[in-house]
């Protein structure tokens, strides 16, 4: 299992489910007595969960420093996806927000899911295949295509796996209902926030590419990933150069996959 810092969760999930719960239609959360949010990292899905329903929401992670940033705002509890520390069919709903991609074994942790579920299971998993990004510095857009293309051949899970969610619920038991595109856009404009300001000093530092490195450098060798590092970070300075004219304008968009499943009741 895959572990990151909180900083780097609110960084990628910031804003992600600010004006697109559209997307949540199909987990039926007005209708929801007990939910589990697994994987819940900082907290950003339990807290929309709550608020979008009357439930008893509960996050679950591996990791004791982020539920010390989600456990202000919403209950948690400790515990690995492969072993929760949750009776038989105790909730009616299961869900989780990118963390099958950083299992070893998915299918393993949807058999849990739905050992603990009476209802519906729901994973919403990102493609970071086929992530998009449009940049005002010409040289953004092909080394982040670069450095998704060596993180995708170092990385040891499936981080690709959103549409292929489906599949493995139909594997594991779990009948599939319905399936939801979802696109989290990220956009940097002027006025910068200080994210993006920190963001843009990340990348002309070389910090940028430290979230990834050990999987990097699987994926290159070690000079060619010392050559794209000072790539990175002479980017970084362009991208500070543009921010100091306010000219620096940047899109991210990332593919999610909302799958929504059913649990066999009559299943031994």
């Amino acid at each position: 299992m895959r572990r990151f810092s909180a900083d780097y969760l609110s960084r990628t999930r910031e804003g992600m489910w600010a004006d697109s719960r559209d997307a949540l239609a199909d987990l039926d959360l007005s209708n929801r007595e007990r939910i589990l949010d697994l994987g819940c990292g900082t907290g950003e899905l339990t807290r929309v969960l709550a608020s979008e329903s009357d439930a008893d929401v509960v996050g679950v992670d591996a990791d004791r420093r982020l539920l010390d940033v989600a456990g202000d705002h919403v209950p948690c509890v400790a515990g690995d996806a492969l072993r929760l520390p949750v009776a038989d069919d105790s909730v009616d709903l299961v869900v989780c927000q990118a963390l099958l991609i950083n299992l070893p074994e998915p299918a393993a942790a949807l058999r849990e899911f739905a050992r603990v579920s009476t209802d519906l299971v729901a994973a919403i998993e990102p493609n970071n295949a086929a992530v998009n990004v449009d940049s005002t510095v010409d040289s953004e857009v092909a080394l982040e295509s670069r450095v998704r293309e060596a993180y995708l051949r170092g990385i040891s899970t499936d981080v690709a796996l959103g549409e292929q969610v489906k599949t493995l619920f139909g594997e594991v038991g779990i009948e599939p209902l319905s399936t939801r595109q979802y696109d989290h856009e990220k956009r940097t404009e002027p006025p910068y926030s200080e994210d993006a300001l920190r963001s843009a000093k990340r990348k002309a530092s070389g910090e940028g590419l430290a979230d990834h490195e050990t999987e990097l450098r699987r994926g290159v060798d070690g000079e060619r990933y010392d050559t794209l590092r000072r790539a990175w970070r002479e980017m970084g300075r362009e991208v500070i150069g543009q921010m100091q004219e306010e000219s620096y304008e940047r899109v991210e968009t990332v593919p999610f996959t909302v799958t929504v499943g059913q649990v066999d009741s009559d299943a031994d």
